[in-house]
């Protein structure tokens, strides 16, 4: 009998990358088998660094629990759909209703699913670089190919609105806007986001917004919502949830909306897909659902750690002094988010393969980070910082980067 051939993974997923879950983590993994303890600044999860969800969310999943046993509709239950749609209404996001929003296992599966319904073999998405890299990996899995937009770090980050329309071509279908954004922290300005829009309208393309951390905003950033500054005929796909704002990330309880009262007409067909792959997973979890009413509804939690001797806001500032003070460094302050996207001068640094920078940092200081290239960025000088442990802890880690790097060669 001859020998069965290996099982090889299918080609689809030749060009999918996700390195914020990636082969460093798989030494940090085996570091931890070993009793080894690791300060992961690899990905935004709140949970692990002592930021709870409100009591009040908790004790609602909890008094739901016997009804939420069942299957619910396909878009998410009557009551979280309420919530959302008034959400909307208090964003400005208009003719937003209730059949207009679909609830996801998360925003991931929500980003997955409104490519793969809109996607055809070679076309294209316009992504920015560096972007939150579920996007990429979920065009290209969709049998599309992600475009990358170059952001200005000189700008504050701001997406070069020339290398935009340059790369704009037949096959472009869809564009995708991360504001507040990940990795860098960037809050884009109405006129920013109104010349991404005007780019859009001109060549008919579906505007993708992932706006989760549209509550984590620091000193005097304002967000204002890419579906408010849209006109009516352009369909303007929004990505929310209650992973960051209200620190419910294993929820796994996230939304999607979709606004242009005139595009919906013609792109019916488009949310006809939506609607067959939402069926096709019955529905999302029923019970994190029962979250988003009591969630979306009255004070707003978050503001108590983004205001002068919050948390969050002193764990910003302590990771630019930190970096900014390191020879070589230079970060751009974060207005908004949960993360630091310095950049190491390649004449002080001049590194060749950054995965190998963080695996070298892993190895020697027990200290997870992500190099920048995992987020598409084009070139190896930057890594993505998690903003989430206590301040005094971030500022050793830091301390212990900055030695590392002191002594650091490739």
């Amino acid at each position: 009998m001859d020998t069965p051939s290996p099982l090889r993974k299918s080609q689809k997923l030749d060009n999918v990358c996700y390195d914020i879950r990636g082969p460093v983590l798989e030494h940090a993994k085996r570091l931890e088998d070993e009793g080894q303890r690791i300060l992961k600044l690899n990905i935004g999860n709140p949970a692990p660094f002592g930021f709870e969800a409100p009591e009040e969310i908790l004790q609602d999943v909890m008094r739901n629990l016997p009804t939420a046993q069942g299957y619910c509709d396909s878009k998410g239950l009557y009551s979280a759909r309420k919530a959302i749609m008034q959400e909307c209404q208090r964003k400005e996001i208009p003719g937003v209703g209730i059949e207009d929003i679909f609830i996801g296992n998360g925003v991931s599966e929500l980003i997955v699913m409104a490519l793969q319904a809109l996607l055809n073999d070679g076309d294209e998405v316009l992504i920015p670089a560096p972007d939150y890299p579920l996007w990429t990996a979920a065009a290209n899995l969709s049998g599309g190919h992600a475009v990358h937009y170059r952001c200005d770090e000189q700008a504050d980050w701001a997406p070069d609105i020339a290398d935009v329309r340059a790369k704009v071509t037949s096959h472009t279908r869809a564009i995708v806007i991360i504001n507040p954004n990940n990795p860098t922290g960037a809050v884009y300005p109405p006129e920013v986001v109104r010349e991404l829009l005007a780019i859009a309208r001109e060549h008919d393309l579906v505007v993708f917004s992932d706006e989760i951390y549209d509550k984590i905003l620091y000193d005097d950033a304002e967000h204002v919502s890419t579906g408010a500054l849209a006109d009516e005929d352009q369909l303007v796909v929004t990505m929310n949830g209650l992973s960051k704002s209200y620190r419910c990330a294993g929820f796994r309880s996230g939304w999607m909306t979709l606004s242009g009262s005139v595009a919906m007409q013609r792109s019916q067909d488009y949310i006809q897909g939506i609607n067959m792959l939402a069926s096709m997973r019955l529905c999302a979890n029923v019970p994190a659902q029962h979250a988003i009413q009591t969630a979306l509804g009255g004070y707003q939690s978050i503001n108590d750690l983004i205001l002068p001797g919050g948390r969050l806001l002193a764990q910003r500032d302590i990771t630019f002094e930190k970096l900014n003070a390191i020879p070589g460094v230079s970060c751009t302050k974060a207005k908004g988010a949960l993360y630091a996207f310095p950049r190491l001068d390649p004449k002080v640094y001049p590194i060749q393969d950054d995965q190998k920078l963080v695996l070298d940092l892993l190895l020697q200081e027990k200290i997870l980070l992500v190099q920048g290239t995992a987020f598409n960025w084009p070139e190896p000088d930057h890594v993505r910082i998690v903003t989430l442990p206590w301040a005094d802890q971030l500022g050793d880690a830091l301390d212990r980067f900055a030695r590392f790097l002191s002594r650091y060669r490739q």
